[in-house]
């Protein structure tokens, strides 16, 4: 047979093959917990459902303006009023198939093949991952407490500098995956400025709003026009089986990020798109939902500490709990491993997220209900005490 691309020959992202494990053990019967993946164990808001409801019987169901429905994107800049205070035009509004869709939309639109965007590390692997196979350079810059768990000026300029390369884009986000980062206004202000001046592409990925528990949560919009923003209807709005998000585009790249995507993906699903204008009007719904991430976050912050495992950085926003266990392994794959065969719990290996460093950390996403965060914990103090 002929050989693959070389583009296909990215690194497997690690979370997702633990949850097909976790899936095949639970379905032979295993107790299983997953912490592994971003799930929210809620289901859509009820606003959301009923209206896909209403979608489906009434049978009309097919494509969209490829950029997404008028209605949609007019509820989306009411959500930015509302929200953020910012008058943000419909017109700007790019409805995707999923944040990763607006991710793929990015990195093409934005670069050529060579070019390099800079990223945090931690950070979430399927940037990494797209951006080597359509092609692009990655900069993983090093994000610790010394610089806040963010990216600012300074660190970028140590990175490019370290690399040898000239950065093209520059990649936030903010509630941050894995490391919980919440990155505020000011420091954003610091990391747009720099990018305008550099004639750098800023990319702001905001898809954990909502999701804030410390910190100042602030879009990049409230600082600067030219970025892109993505954002999702998967986390805080329980809708990650959807497939809807969105991007907030300067008016200049609206037509040709339009043309990619009318080639790439048409639409966003038109039923997902009814249900997510719905899910806006949910937010009493949704804090509901938030608070009992807000109790699994206190839960797993004492239980790690009595546990001896340390946070490897602040718990501030998303839904993650990056864990320092390099008291007991240097192999976090084969402990993940190890947890899910023993215990029946699923986590993160931190090699997803840093392959520096990432093999003396995990991840463990407490989306799920609370009394599963509570047995996971249970089985996890049990086992390390053996």
């Amino acid at each position: 047979m002929p050989p693959l691309s070389s583009r296909s020959r990215v690194e497997p992202f690690h979370a997702m093959d633990v949850l097909a494990e976790a899936t095949r053990r639970k379905a032979q019967g295993y107790p299983v917990i997953s912490c592994a993946v971003g799930q929210p164990s809620h289901p859509a808001p009820k606003a959301a459902r009923t209206a896909a409801k209403a979608a489906l019987d009434t049978g009309r169901i097919g494509y969209t303006d490829a950029l997404g429905l008028a209605s949609l994107k007019s509820a989306i800049s009411a959500h930015y009023k509302r929200y953020y205070g910012l008058d943000v035009s419909p017109e700007r509004i790019a409805v995707t198939t999923g944040s990763s869709a607006g991710f793929n939309l990015a990195f093409l639109g934005l670069f050529d093949a060579g070019q390099t965007v800079a990223i945090a590390r931690p950070g979430y692997p399927a940037y990494r991952n797209i951006l080597a196979a359509l092609g692009l350079n990655v900069v993983e810059v090093a994000a610790d407490a010394e610089n806040a768990f963010t990216l600012t000026p300074e660190n970028l300029d140590a990175a490019a500098g370290e690399a040898g390369k000239r950065i093209d884009g520059v990649l936030l986000a903010s509630p941050a995956n894995p490391t919980g980062t919440v990155t505020g206004r000011a420091a954003l202000k610091r990391l747009a400025d720099y990018c305008s001046a550099n004639n750098i592409h800023f990319i702001s990925d905001e898809i954990y709003h909502g999701l804030t528990f410390a910190g100042e949560e602030a879009s990049a919009l409230s600082v600067t026009d030219d970025v892109v923003v993505i954002n999702s209807f998967s986390k805080y709005y329980c809708m990650t089986g959807w497939r809807v998000g969105w991007m907030v585009l300067p008016e200049a790249y609206l037509r040709p990020f339009e043309c990619l995507a009318q080639s790439l993906y048409i639409s966003a699903p038109e039923v997902s798109q009814i249900a997510a204008e719905a899910a806006l009007t949910a937010t009493d719904e949704l804090e509901v939902y938030k608070q009992t991430y807000a109790d699994n976050r206190a839960l797993l912050m004492q239980r790690f500490e009595a546990m001896g495992l340390p946070l490897a950085s602040p718990m501030d926003g998303a839904f993650y709990a990056y864990v320092d266990i390099s008291s007991l392994t240097n192999d976090s794959m084969a402990f993940a491993k190890k947890m899910l065969a023993e215990i029946n719990v699923a986590a993160t290996p931190g090699g997803d997220f840093d392959p520096v460093d990432g093999s003396r950390t995990m991840r463990f996403s407490y989306a799920g209900s609370t009394p599963e965060m509570a047995e996971a914990m249970d089985r996890m103090a049990a086992w390390i005490a053996k």
